[in-house]
């Protein structure tokens, strides 16, 4: 493995439960969690001790994301459906109920959003007009992860049944197989469009090649157990997954070679499965969201 420092900058604590989700904002240096315990906070890396509550749900929160046009954040509301937050002055701008299942994803694409839910529904709503657009049902097993590819707007869900399936942007089914041999938790595209990632539960990272009809082009066995997240250095040349093991690692992205290892034992690490990570163009600043209702933030120096 190549040598690269890895060092620990903060423990943030304030969240009294698994910390699931982590979602950017406007700003490079401000981030958003969501947890079990239904709170949605608000974190500045350059002051980070201080979070910031912007919204007390009822219900455990999966799903978190920012709305770069609107500068809204969305939160999934387990159970329910999604509230629309202005995130700076505290306050709901809308909300819709839309199930009794859990959400586990939300992803946007201009004003289009879409939502990935435990009963297998996928749903696009329009988020000015707060409606819903249409459905589609495609498998009784959760829709765990959703990628939009960046130039020409498929929408990619990973399900608990194994398969991945390719939308057209009206969720209009356009090609399905079967990926892993348990339930995707995380797939990402590329920066550069051209290959797809996925993570499950059976512990191994795959590349499928987007342009080639999404066949197989890479496999490695990634870590021990489940891998939850994939997120991208800025300099898109890196990427680092984060698993059920407890561990996060960072990986080159050209060669899919392994380049450093985060653990508990080697760099007082999360003592319970990672659920969430997000590289961030503030420093180069990684944070990490873990079952041990903490937030760890790492400086990576290659």
């Amino acid at each position: 493995m190549s040598k690269i420092e890895v060092i620990k900058r903060h423990t943030l604590r304030g969240h009294n439960d698994c910390v699931y989700t982590l979602a950017r904002s406007g700003n490079d240096n401000l981030f958003f969690s969501g947890a079990g315990d239904g709170m949605v906070v608000a974190w500045n890396l350059s002051d980070p001790e201080n979070g910031e509550l912007i919204a007390k749900l009822p219900n455990s929160v999966y799903a978190l994301h920012h709305h770069a046009p609107s500068n809204f954040l969305l939160a999934g509301h387990n159970y329910e459906g999604i509230h629309v937050l202005d995130w700076k002055n505290k306050t709901e701008a809308a909300s819709l109920q839309l199930t009794k299942a859990s959400i586990f994803d939300i992803q946007s694409n201009h004003d289009d959003v879409f939502v990935a839910t435990g009963d297998g529904t996928v749903i696009k709503i329009a988020l000015s007009s707060m409606s819903i657009l249409t459905k589609d049902q495609s498998s009784e097993k959760s829709a765990r992860t959703i990628a939009i590819h960046p130039t020409n707007g498929d929408i990619v869900v990973g399900y608990s049944d194994h398969y991945i399936r390719v939308f057209d942007t009206n969720l209009q089914l356009k090609h399905a197989w079967q990926a892993h041999a348990n339930s995707i938790f995380t797939i990402r595209y590329t920066p550069d469009g051209h290959f797809l990632m996925s993570g499950s539960r059976d512990a191994r990272l795959k590349v499928w090649d987007v342009n080639n009809q999404y066949i197989q082009a890479a496999e490695v066995v990634a870590h021990l157990y489940a891998i939850n997240h994939i997120d991208f250095s800025p300099d898109n040349k890196h990427f680092v997954t984060c698993s059920m093991d407890k561990s996060l690692k960072v990986w080159k992205l050209d060669e899919l070679r392994l380049l450093k290892v985060i653990d508990r034992a080697r760099h007082a690490g999360h003592g319970t499965s990672v659920n969430k990570v997000l590289w961030t163009n503030y420093e180069n600043q990684l944070v990490s969201a873990s079952d041990d209702r903490t937030i760890s933030v790492w400086n990576i120096i290659f």
